[in-house]
């Protein structure tokens, strides 16, 4: 090519990255395609794209062609390492002339008996996507053309790998939600339960969750949780409070040291998350409920006769938030009364205060069949708008003696 693009070039590289046809094919297969025509384009003899995990700082090889041995051998580089990471770590296009093992960290390209390449970042605004680089077996040039036509695909392959990865992540945050949700509530003497969980529409799917599970001694545990965030790595997180409560709560008898010890194994083991939690032992007269509240939203108590109240109950400080001694809370549950655990998506809405819909939710809360209570919650408060922030709701109902 010549040193300056000419509007045949252009039009090459456009036709090949935007050519409608891939509109109908795998996301694997577009990038495949589209590095093949990159190859006959720039004449290179390799062509590979490698994403960028910013949790890892590392790169990992996605798609290939001319040397899918990368792929196939999972080659992961650190950014700032060798070629790859240092296209990464400067965000700019490097040209490398000498390929040995003092300029790049990636045996295969040595193997293969590549001589030049040259390497773009795949941006998306200011977030780095990843790299992609291209190369050749004999020594050459690659004049300012070839890097600017060489941008173009990069900005459409970091589509490619964004779009490509926020559907993976959808998907595997709402299996692994579906995964860890009770299929089935358990059948407990004395009491009735209803639940309901919904995802986000905005934000997609979160780390809300709800759990109900049998303890020693014909006692109960319900969880009601909220990890801040959204997405896989909310949800990941949120799988592993929920085993590690579980596990904790075989262990000891206070709710307020269970979250005490969930807490110490964040700040210790996942620094940085956060996450809202209401745990509650049911005693094994169903009579009364332990309570103890980690910066969540107070459940709701509805007792024949009178009218719904948010339970009076202390809250301390979020999990993943050091601070005071954590406390309990004995709630009195009479004969056919109904206790209600949510997240806040239940009650929070854009440009009003949560007090209102805390209210609204006071409001609807009877004492009635947990079904019943669950459908009108959910009628009052949702209604016909989709979610815009996860719902997570368990209604349970002591029988009337």
């Amino acid at each position: 090519m010549s040193e300056t693009p000419t509007a045949d070039d252009r039009l090459q590289v456009l036709e090949a990255i935007t050519d409608a046809a891939l509109g109908y094919l795998a996301q694997e297969k577009v990038m495949a395609t589209i590095l093949a025509r990159v190859r006959d384009l720039l004449g290179v003899d390799t062509a590979t794209v490698l994403r960028h995990d910013p949790s890892a700082r590392q790169l990992q090889a996605i798609a290939a062609s001319g040397i899918e041995e990368e792929v196939f051998q999972d080659v992961r580089v650190a950014v700032g390492a060798g070629f790859a990471g240092r296209v990464a770590a400067e965000r700019r296009p490097v040209i490398l002339d000498q390929v040995d093992e003092t300029t790049v960290v990636n045996s295969l390209l040595q193997e293969r008996g590549l001589r030049t390449l040259l390497g773009v970042p795949m941006l998306a605004g200011d977030e780095l996507v990843g790299v992609l680089h291209v190369g050749s077996v004999t020594p050459r040039e690659f004049p300012e053309a070839d890097v600017e036509l060489l941008q173009l695909v990069a900005a459409r392959l970091a589509l490619e790998v964004q779009i490509e990865v926020a559907a993976t992540d959808r998907a595997a945050a709402a299996a692994l939600q579906r995964s860890l949700l009770p299929g089935r509530l358990p059948d407990v003497d004395g009491m009735r339960f209803s639940a309901r969980y919904v995802p986000g529409t905005e934000p997609g799917v979160g780390g809300d969750w709800y759990d109900l599970f049998p303890l020693p001694g014909d006692r109960l545990g319900i969880v009601m949780g909220d990890v801040a965030g959204h997405g896989l790595n909310a949800a990941v997180i949120m799988g592993r409070l929920r085993s590690v409560l579980r596990a904790y709560a075989l262990e000891w008898d206070d709710p307020a040291e269970v979250l005490s010890k969930l807490d110490n194994k964040v700040r210790y083991f996942e620094p940085g998350a956060l996450a809202t939690v209401v745990y509650g032992i049911v005693s094994p007269s169903r009579d009364s409920v332990e309570i103890s509240l980690a910066g969540h939203l107070p459940p709701v108590l509805a007792v024949p006769g009178l009218p719904a109240v948010l339970v009076d109950v202390p809250v301390d400080p979020p999990i993943g938030v050091a601070g005071l001694k954590r406390r309990r809370t004995v709630v009195e549950v009479p004969p056919a009364s109904v206790v209600a655990f949510y997240t806040d998506g239940l009650v929070e809405r854009r440009g009003q205060l949560i007090d209102v819909g805390l209210r609204r939710l006071t409001e609807v809360v009877t004492p009635d069949q947990p079904g019943v209570v669950c459908a009108r919650m959910m009628a009052a408060l949702v209604g016909g708008t989709p979610a815009q922030d996860d719902i997570a709701l368990l209604v349970a109902r002591r029988e009337a003696t």
